[in-house]
């Protein structure tokens, strides 16, 4: 199926002037073509693992790699299963996922205890919720009775640290005091939250998972990090200050973390009002693609990107809007032209970008896809991982979305009060001006060194507005001629 309505976004300055050898080669029409891409760049990316030999089975090496990332790399493996039907990685993935399980079968592994915050054992329930919604086989041998007991688990695990001792409620950024980041509760733990609340309601049709969800996307709204007329996306809030002041920068996967949440729920509840939220956020995201004016449409990491200055962490979290953004395509429908859109020319971006030489390899992937020579210089599991997924994903047209269980799980200790009763402290103001995030150097939770902390900086123009109409507010997305209301 041809999806693009001829080219209606051009990538310039990003030069083709390379010999086609040392580039990889993607038709981002044809699924063919995106199917062997992304089998290329897994490949590359699968190098970079040395568990089976170093014996820390499951883990890509630390340092540089923390623990998180490990299990977004497992997870975005089982996406490639599904999307390009290889089968070929799939015992060591599994084996991967079932190493971190942890006795208690939650992905609490006490020696990642100096590394384990909230948003980070969500990380690798994602990759377990993704397993059952993408049925990936579990090895008859394991003691894991199902992936999907795996996310239940970590999600009672979070529930159960619901923190309403400071900001109304809310989840901290890390689970130990003695981690720094303790007192900063942020977007991605209680994002993380959400979306898994709203997986496993979809998946289970169990009710109570769409409270929790309710809660984490009212307590996020109230603080003030959902901006409740632009709907960007913001980092965290301070709980010694009781989050009454928000860190205004924006990351992509924190964008994307919500945009999946609320096309779940949508697609569950039938619920106009998270249709519209999804709508809202796609409209948002969109700041994110296009860092200068010769290379629109291009996804790149707003914060860090153009200045070089993104670490270890950040260099992976454009691949998760990317993975969100193609769950989003299945899930609602309405948005899949926009969204394919989107991704095929970042895709296109990304093929080019993965060239260069590492050693012997010509295979690498670089993190600037508007990069004016293709190859940007630099390699790493962030880039090559960023790269699978972008590509993988233009596969979202063709192949089932997540699968539902009609089954009910039973869920302990997760009764929730109604959203409604939340006592929240007065969300801060959001930056003046049309700004949709703060692309200043420091602190927040987008990586390991955020200090958690305010960063300060300047703000680019946003590319999503809202237009009143009398007492409604509709946010308008227009990209590449197409309007989305």
């Amino acid at each position: 199926m041809r999806f693009l309505k001829g080219r209606l976004c051009l990538i310039v300055g990003i030069a083709s002037c390379l010999p086609a050898s040392q580039a990889l080669f993607l038709n981002v029409n044809d699924d063919a073509s995106v199917r062997q891409a992304a089998s290329q760049i897994a490949h590359q990316m699968i190098q970079f693992y040395n568990g089976n030999v170093t014996g820390a089975t499951g883990l890509f090496p630390y340092p540089p790699y923390f623990w998180w990332e490990s299990g977004a790399t497992w997870g975005a493996m089982i996406d490639y299963y599904h999307y390009t039907n290889d089968s070929s990685y799939n015992d060591l993935i599994a084996q991967a996922l079932l190493s971190q399980v942890s006795p208690t079968q939650d992905f609490m592994p006490i020696e990642q205890e100096f590394d384990l915050g909230n948003d980070d054992q969500a990380f690798w329930a994602f990759a377990a919720m993704t397993a059952t919604e993408r049925a990936f086989p579990l090895p008859a041998a394991s003691t894991t009775t199902s992936w999907l007991s795996l996310a239940v688990n970590v999600f009672n695990d979070l529930v159960s640290r619901w923190d309403t001792s400071t900001c109304g409620g809310g989840l901290r950024w890390q689970i130990f005091p003695q981690n720094a980041g303790y007192d900063y509760k942020n977007m991605p733990a209680n994002g993380a939250l959400f979306q898994l609340s709203a997986r496993l309601a979809r998946y289970t049709g169990n009710q109570t998972y769409v409270s929790w969800a309710e809660k984490s996307w009212d307590w996020m709204s109230s603080i003030g990090l959902i901006d409740a007329r632009s709907f960007n996306v913001y980092d965290g809030s301070d709980d010694t200050l009781n989050c009454t002041e928000v860190n205004h920068i924006g990351w992509t996967y924190n964008a994307g973390m919500l945009l999946a949440g609320t096309a779940y729920l949508a697609n569950f509840t039938g619920n106009s009002t998270w249709a519209t939220r999804n709508t809202n956020l796609l409209a948002s995201a969109v700041q994110f693609f296009g860092p200068y004016s010769n290379a629109t449409g291009v996804m790149y990491e707003a914060p860090c990107e153009r200045q070089r200055t993104c670490d270890t962490d950040q260099l992976a979290f454009k691949g998760y809007l990317a993975t969100w953004m193609g769950v989003t395509a299945q899930l609602i429908p309405d948005t899949q032209a926009a969204i394919l859109e989107l991704l095929a020319v970042s895709a296109e971006g990304a093929a080019r970008s993965c060239t260069g030489v590492v050693g012997a390899s010509n295979s690498t992937c670089g993190q600037a896809w508007w990069y004016e020579s293709g190859w940007d210089g630099t390699s790493g599991l962030g880039q090559t991982l960023s790269a699978l997924e972008v590509v993988q994903n233009l596969l979202s047209r063709s192949t089932a979305p997540p699968r539902v269980n009609s089954s009910v799980v039973h869920i302990s200790n997760a009764t929730v009060a109604l959203s409604s009763t939340l006592s929240l402290p007065t969300a801060t103001p959001r930056p003046t001006g049309d700004s949709p995030v703060n692309v200043g150097g420091g602190g927040g939770s987008g990586g390991k060194g955020g200090s958690g902390k305010s960063g300060a900086g300047a703000v680019r123009d946003a590319a999503a507005w809202a237009v009143g109409f009398g007492t409604v507010t509709v946010t308008v997305l227009v990209f590449g001629g197409i309007c989305m209301l």
